[in-house]
């Protein structure tokens, strides 16, 4: 590991969606607030991690948008209803970005591409991506996160996923977001 990683208020948080805050469905998309399943203790994590950081953001791809299989106005719900339960917990989401874009069509803010990063640095000056953690689910995550000079962490429990990636583009790997906020609370009172 490159980087010494002790976060306090002047950090930055990154976090994907699908996969790391809710249940991904299997092939499909959340469509509506009915089928947001939040995965275990994610609203509590949420709330540790905003004792710790100075800014929290969600980077989320939502291809559903663009095949016409949701709309942005059911994307703000499902997001009020996020936003709602992991500030009753205690915890804060800055802002969520989101890509609507198919992924054919090679949009500079769908991830792996860095745009919803500068967007966020663009409306946040005060982020340094060097002084950012980018937590996700995939290899597009992780990737986003490199070409931003963050701190990278995958969260999966897919053994098979990991030895699969030829090159290593993350960090650190843990089970579950509530893993990794137990291993940054550790770090910053050490």
């Amino acid at each position: 590991m490159n980087k010494k990683i002790k976060p306090d208020k002047s950090w930055t948080l990154f976090l994907d969606r699908d996969g790391v805050i809710n249940k991904r469905p299997l092939n499909d998309y959340v469509r509506s607030v009915n089928q947001f399943e939040f995965l275990n203790s994610v609203p509590e994590s949420i709330s540790r991690l905003s004792n710790i950081f100075g800014l929290i953001f969600v980077v989320t791809n939502q291809q559903g948008i663009g095949k016409k299989l949701m709309t942005e106005k059911d994307l703000e719900k499902i997001h009020k209803f996020m936003c709602e339960n992991i500030q009753q917990a205690g915890g804060k989401i800055d802002k969520i970005y989101h890509c609507p874009d198919l992924d054919k069509n090679g949009s500079k803010y769908r991830k792996p591409e860095t745009g919803m990063g500068l967007k966020a640095k663009q409306d946040y000056p005060q982020i340094n991506f060097e002084k950012s953690i980018m937590v996700g689910d995939t290899m597009q995550d992780m990737i986003f996160g490199k070409e931003l000079n963050m701190f990278t962490v995958l969260l999966t429990e897919d053994i098979d996923y990991i030895s699969s990636q030829k090159t290593k583009q993350w960090d650190m790997h843990f089970n579950s977001l509530n893993e990794f906020t137990e291993w940054i609370e550790k770090t910053t009172k050490n």
